[in-house]
């Protein structure tokens, strides 16, 4: 919360102090020149004059006049509680719900926020210490920033192809030259992208930043191995190259069996400082939420930041009191618990939605079996482009697909088509594939 004094000001100043403190030895440490990197957009915002005084509020004895808080009084809401599939309802305390209707601060609700780093400690165990943490409305928005902060006219950016179409809406405004990289059903293909990079002769700038969704990608449902993953970040070192990691489906690996290996994040694998990653609580506790977060170099964070601050300020208090809530109420066993719940969830659709597809596709369609995320990625056989087949003759059979094109960096034909197995009942899914197979076979 933005106001409080005493002791919670104490080490809220002490926490600032720290992170101070491990920016400067980072910074000095690091032999990656963040600045080099950063847009002449995102060096023009300044830091918010009102921002800037919140961790000065804290202090013991300080009277504060310069904020422009709305006074809580005045609110009409006295009250949350949360209702539980499972458990007893969270009823927010009182503290919690002034905190949750006012303004916080823009790396995110301070209790979160160390939830938050605890977890990547324990889940990625970090490499060095110069990283950071900020809370974004979902990854959406972290992403759209970082692309703000990082890209422009005058910028190349390596990609997979097929990649996220969400992530290309923000991307083509900034008129970056978007370098397509070859994938298959492992997902990003490292030979390929060290091929480009080796043998650069465009007039385009050399790219330096490379967005990647390595797990259960959107829309391929790929997942790199770990063998790929660090070739993938050995080529970034010799290339000099900042990676962008996008693993919303990271908590949505469904084929994970004890005393197997686990899949190991990119960022986990950084010792230098050149991966950003972006986390997400959508697919697990809520999209509605919003509740997402970007984990890696404390400069570049310092800049998503500034880009918050000159627009939203930051995310929903009351979202980010409410998730605190749950977490705490579950704590690290009882959210693993529902982790492995939701895996379990997704699985049986993923396996049912692979058994209509067997049932129905095959000879007409090819795919590899996903194992992460909520989406089949279908090759149909004999088609050069999905697009009029999925938009105009599915749509007269009452069938929604989207066609492989809407994922395209350069929008190329494409003949696959993505299909998504997260909502639809097991009945629509079958009679969706019979519909599709009739479609294929009247071509």
């Amino acid at each position: 919360s933005c106001v409080h004094g005493g002791l919670g000001g104490k080490m809220l100043s002490l926490r600032v102090s720290r992170i101070r403190r491990a920016v400067r030895q980072f910074s000095s440490q690091s032999a990656i020149d963040y600045d080099s990197f950063i847009t002449p957009l995102a060096k023009r915002r300044p830091p918010s004059a009102i921002r800037s005084l919140e961790p000065l509020m804290s202090i013991p004895g300080m009277i504060s006049l310069g904020g422009g808080l709305p006074n809580p009084a005045a609110f009409p809401i006295s009250g949350f509680t949360i209702k539980l599939k499972e458990g007893d309802p969270i009823e927010l305390t009182p503290s919690q719900v002034v905190a949750a209707l006012q303004y916080s601060s823009t790396r995110g609700y301070g209790e979160l926020l160390e939830w938050l780093k605890r977890h990547q400690v324990e889940t990625h165990s970090p490499k060095y210490t110069g990283w950071d943490t900020i809370v974004t409305v979902g990854s959406q928005d972290g992403l759209a920033r970082a692309f703000d902060t990082l890209l422009d006219e005058n910028s190349s950016l390596l990609l997979e192809d097929p990649t996220y179409s969400g992530a290309l809406a923000p991307l083509r405004p900034l008129q970056c030259n978007l370098v397509p990289v070859a994938t298959d059903g492992g997902g990003i293909i490292p030979s390929a992208m060290a091929q480009i990079l080796d043998n650069w002769n465009s007039p385009k700038p050399k790219p330096r930043v490379l967005y990647t969704i390595p797990t259960g990608q959107n829309p391929s449902g790929a997942t790199l191995n770990n063998a790929r993953r660090t070739e993938l970040y050995q080529i970034a070192r010799k290339h000099n190259l900042l990676i962008l990691e996008d693993d919303p489906y990271w908590y949505l690996q469904l084929d994970n069996k004890p005393g197997q290996d686990r899949i190991r994040s990119l960022f986990s694998m950084d010792s230098d400082g050149r991966v950003l990653r972006f986390d997400s609580f959508s697919k697990v506790l809520s999209s509605g939420l919003r509740m997402g977060w970007v984990t890696g170099p404390a400069p570049i964070i310092d800049k998503i930041q500034l880009s918050m601050q000159a627009s939203i300020l930051h995310n929903s208090t009351l979202s980010q009191i409410v998730t605190l809530a749950l977490l705490n109420r579950w704590g690290t066993e009882g959210f693993q618990k529902h982790i492995l719940s939701v895996q379990a969830f997704y699985r049986n659709r993923r396996d049912i939605c692979v058994e209509y597809a067997e049932k129905h596709l095959k000879g007409l369609a090819e795919w590899t079996t996903p194992s992460a995320g909520m989406f089949l990625w279908l090759k149909l056989l004999g088609v050069e482009d999905s697009q009029e087949l999925i938009q105009k003759r599915a749509l007269e059979k009452k069938v929604l697909m989207v066609p492989g094109q809407a994922f395209s960096p350069l929008q190329r034909p494409s003949p696959f088509v993505r299909a998504s197995y997260s909502t639809a009942s097991p009945e629509h899914m079958n009679e969706a594939f019979l519909r599709l197979a009739q479609i294929l076979k009247d071509k």
